[in-house]
């Protein structure tokens, strides 16, 4: 826990000294979207500093409009399996949520981490094989980012520091929970995890992840950790990670200790891993959302339809 703390303690000041230093350029002029829902949301993309100096995290901001305070989500991708699809991976690709999460009242803020996207650089989120993964060394990597994000996020003028969320898609899920676990994020009062997971392969394997027992093993450890309430949601049609694998990794997480629910929906589209994501699921995923945040005293400040 010591390194970790350290590992903290430098996001904290990195981003300090972003917020004080930040260059002109490295900042775009926010923007008005109205994506038909009846509310102009405003859009900002920025580059925030990595822990080490040698690289920035291109990020896209979504949030209501006005000086706020408004609660804060960090929302965090997943991982795809080839380097040409890490690439491609854009906060657009999380848009359509950020804005149903964004006219509820919050400010919600998509890091892209190391070797994805316009953010470049080395891949550094690499578990090995699945013979002998080591999945804590890649989420440490992603926890460095997203903390550099979430320290980042409690600063904006617009944000309420004592009312943030990790949240996350598939290996974004299970780094927000790392993150979560190991970094002792201040004001952090929720950890939304949709379809958590690694080493799933709906070609090859539909449905079974390998290594699903290190995973298992490692969800207990962050289970043992996590303060703070957790929701796990998944679709019944995951082709990553099938039901019993899902409730396994659940059950794991929660014999460490940690307040948490999981969730299963019925089957949506033709691969329900993807139903955070896709605009047409907010109709499933919404309702179970609002119930967990209303159970946990996080309930959304506004309501607008999905």
């Amino acid at each position: 826990m010591g390194q970790w703390k350290s590992t903290a303690r430098k996001a904290l000041f990195l981003g300090a000294l972003v917020l004080l230093f930040w260059p002109p350029g490295d900042r775009a002029q926010p923007r008005l979207y109205d994506d038909g829902n009846g509310a102009a949301l405003v859009v900002e993309d920025v580059r925030i500093l990595g822990p080490s100096w040698g690289y920035t995290l291109a990020t896209k901001i979504v949030r209501p409009r006005g000086p706020g305070p408004f609660g804060a989500i960090v929302l965090n991708h997943g991982v795809p399996v080839s380097a040409q699809a890490r690439s491609r991976e854009s906060p657009e690709l999380l848009l359509t949520t950020a804005a149903i999460l964004a006219r509820r009242g919050y400010a919600v803020v998509m890091p892209l981490r190391r070797g994805f996207g316009a953010t470049g650089g080395v891949f550094a989120e690499d578990a090995g094989s699945c013979a002998a993964p080591d999945y804590a060394a890649g989420e440490a990597a992603a926890a460095d980012d997203i903390m550099v994000a979430y320290d980042f996020a409690r600063r904006l003028p617009y944000v309420d520091a004592k009312r943030m969320i990790l949240a996350g898609q598939s290996a974004g899920a299970v780094a927000s929970l790392y993150a979560a676990a190991t970094r002792e994020p201040k004001g952090v009062l929720a950890v939304l995890a949709f379809a958590p997971g690694m080493g799933g392969d709906p070609q090859r394997h539909p449905g079974e992840a390998c290594a699903a027992v290190a995973l298992g093993e490692l969800f207990t450890q962050l289970g043992a950790e996590v303060k703070v309430p957790v929701l796990f949601h998944y679709a019944a049609n995951d082709l990553f990670f099938n039901a019993a694998t899902s409730r396994g990794w659940f059950e794991r997480f929660r014999r460490g200790g940690a307040r948490a629910e999981y969730v299963l929906q019925p089957a949506f589209g033709a691969n329900g891993h993807y139903v955070f994501t896709d605009g047409a699921g907010a109709r499933y995923w919404l309702p179970a959302l609002d119930r967990f945040l209303r159970a946990n005293g996080v309930a959304f400040t506004s309501k607008q339809a999905a």
